[in-house]
Parts: structure tokens; C-alpha cells; sequence
């Protein structure tokens, strides 16, 4: 058997996964917590793991579904026949993962190196809606600076489009459509001009090479295959993989205003993963650039992240010149949801 803490890990995300939507994962990460698992090398590690497994910070149960779908995306067969869409028993199920564990652990030691990276392109339904309001207040060309931006795939948002009840934003020939169940009023139609972009992960992922694209779609969960649909769509337009660095280290000369552009700084569920004294550099930096915004040179910071409300991530910004912090509304944390509620007169 694994420590208290793997199974205790393993039965928190097997909750946090039953809330966004997949019994298999849920299914697969009870197994995880309550069956005993096959002896060797790589139990051994995960059973010893130095840090804290939990999906609060190294999510290892993340880590280890991720690579066992990497497996059957690659397409093993043991996987392949226990995995959506066909179903099997638990018993059926356990004996692949196992045969899987045993056969593949080169492979899956390897692959939990890295912490996920999902690079959920359905969060970009909420980068969209701030967008089209950002553009409302003020109509500048955007540059924009994904922190935490993973594979880029959210950094091409202006090429997504995002239906709504009555209108749909975004262009004509959108790569993908993005389509949350929508509560709130419409934001402004007129779409924003991207005329500058660019993203900062500590560890990017080429979209463009065979292994990145595959950890990519590794993490998404395997009874949603809409989510893999987009990814993929998302992945054809991609553009080059983010730079890779400290977010406020290659933020910092990004913040330097430029004439006549609005400069959007974002991130989805990623300040809340950053070291307490990087947060803490990062928001004196911000501020102090958005100290010296004029209208000819907003600056915005939009995040998506985590608060103490259970239900979904808060949706924020934060805007120059005038330093006005507004809360924009709630997104579910892969995006199925959107309840929209800017202020009423803009700016509050």
C-alpha cells in the first residue's frame, strides 16, 4: 500500500474530479486511494514523494493519471480497452492500470517530473468577455502577457470565438467556439485588435512538437472528449511556445508602457502557484507601472484564480490609470460556467 497521505490525496481529487464533471476520474482516483498497488520502483516513489502530493500543490494524482493517458492517447492497447468510451469493471480497470504501472514505469517516472499543465483552453471564455469589456473602456490596440501561459494555446484568445444567448464574439472563421452556460448580461460586441503577444511559463510546452502536444492533451481527463477536441483546434493555431523564465523577471521590461496600446497582463489559475515573495514582487512591479499609465497607455491585470469561495475561480481586474479594482464575476474552473456581473457604470 501507499501512505496515508497518497490515499488521502488521491480521495480529495477524486471529489475535486466528481465536481468537474468525470466519474472516470473520480472512479480512477478512488482506486488509486483504496487498492493496493502494484510493487516496484515506481510505487516506491510516489509512496516516498518529498513534497506535498495534494492537488494544493504538486498534485501528483494529476501527475500520474496524466502520463497514464499520455499512455493510451499513444495508443496502448491494455489502456486503450479499460478507457473511455468503453467501460469495464473496477476489477478490470485496477488489473490494466496495474499491467500499465509495471510494464510502462520508465516512462511514467518520467513523465511526473513535470507538474500539469492543461492549459484549459475553455478558460479563455473569460479572458474573451474582460477583453470586449476592456476594449469598451478603452479602445486601444492590446499587447498582450500571459504569466503561467503553458503552451500558449490562451494567448491565441482573439481567434477562439465565445457563444453567448443572442451573440457570438470572435471572428468569422473562429479555429474553435467556446460555448459556457452563460449567466449576466452581454459584454460589449466590438472585439479588441491584438497587435503584440506574448507568454512566460517556468516550464513551457512546445504545441508544436509531437511530445508537448501529447502532454497537453495528456491531462485532460478521458471521459471529456470535447475538452480534447478543443485542445487539439487550439493546438493547430498555436503559436511559438512561451518563453521560458520567471513570470516578474521577464514581466518586468514587458512594462515599460508603449504609446497608443493597452497592455493586458492575465493569467488563469496560476498567480495562486507562484512563491509568496514572487506574488509580492510581482504586485509591487505592477503597481508601480500602473502608477505611471495614462489613457494613452493603460494598463490591465486580469486573473482568474481561486479565492476563498468555493464555487469556481474569481474573475478580476485591475485598471489604469486611476488604480480601479473590480470584480468582473465567477468562472467555473475549466470554463463550463460564466456568471458575468461587471459594474454597471464601467469603472464603478
Amino acid at each position: 500500500m501507499t501512505t496515508a497521505r497518497i490515499q488521502d490525496a488521491f480521495a480529495v481529487q477524486a471529489t475535486h474530479c466528481a465536481a468537474l464533471g468525470s466519474p472516470f476520474m473520480e472512479r480512477l482516483c478512488g482506486l488509486f486511494a483504496t487498492r493496493d498497488w502494484p510493487h516496484g520502483a515506481l510505487r516506491d516513489r510516489i509512496a516516498d514523494w518529498p513534497g506535498d502530493p495534494s492537488n494544493r500543490a504538486d498534485a501528483v494524482p494529476l501527475r500520474l493519471a496524466g502520463a497514464l493517458h499520455a499512455l493510451k492517447l499513444s495508443g496502448d492497447t491494455v489502456l486503450t480497452a479499460a478507457y473511455p468510451p468503453h467501460t469495464v469493471d473496477d476489477d478490470a480497470l485496477w488489473l490494466a492500470v496495474g499491467t500499465s504501472m509495471t510494464e510502462h514505469a520508465t516512462f511514467i517516472n518520467r513523465f511526473i517530473d513535470s507538474p500539469p499543465q492543461t492549459n484549459e483552453v475553455r478558460r479563455a471564455a473569460a479572458i474573451i468577455a474582460a477583453a470586449h469589456w476592456l476594449r469598451d473602456v478603452h479602445p486601444l490596440p492590446f499587447r498582450l502577457s500571459e504569466l503561467g501561459a503553458s503552451g500558449g494555446l490562451n494567448l491565441m484568445w482573439d481567434r477562439f470565438a465565445l457563444a453567448l444567448p443572442g451573440l457570438t464574439l470572435g471572428p468569422d472563421d473562429p479555429a474553435l467556439t467556446l460555448r459556457p452556460d452563460w449567466t449576466g448580461p452581454l459584454p460589449p460586441a466590438t472585439a479588441p485588435q491584438v497587435v503584440d503577444r506574448a507568454g512566460v511559463d517556468l516550464r513551457p510546452v512546445d504545441a508544436h512538437d509531437p511530445a508537448g502536444a501529447l502532454r497537453l492533451q495528456a491531462y485532460l481527463w478521458p471521459d471529456q472528449p470535447d475538452r480534447l477536441a478543443l485542445t487539439r483546434a487550439a493546438i493547430r493555431v498555436a503559436g511559438p511556445p512561451p518563453a521560458q523564465a520567471d513570470a516578474i523577471d521577464w514581466l518586468t521590461p514587458r512594462l515599460t508602457h508603449v504609446p497608443r496600446q493597452l497592455h493586458l497582463i492575465y493569467h488563469t489559475i496560476a498567480w495562486q502557484y507562484f512563491p509568496p515573495d514572487v506574488q509580492a514582487h510581482g504586485h509591487a512591479l505592477i503597481a508601480e507601472a500602473g502608477a505611471a499609465a495614462t489613457p494613452d497607455t493603460p494598463l490591465a491585470w486580469v486573473g482568474m484564480e481561486a479565492d476563498t469561495n468555493q464555487n469556481g475561480a474569481a474573475l478580476t481586474v485591475r485598471l489604469w490609470p486611476g488604480d480601479h479594482a473590480l470584480e468582473l464575476g465567477r468562472v467555473d474552473f475549466h470554463g463550463r460556467w460564466l456568471r458575468w456581473t461587471p459594474p454597471a457604470d464601467m469603472l464603478g
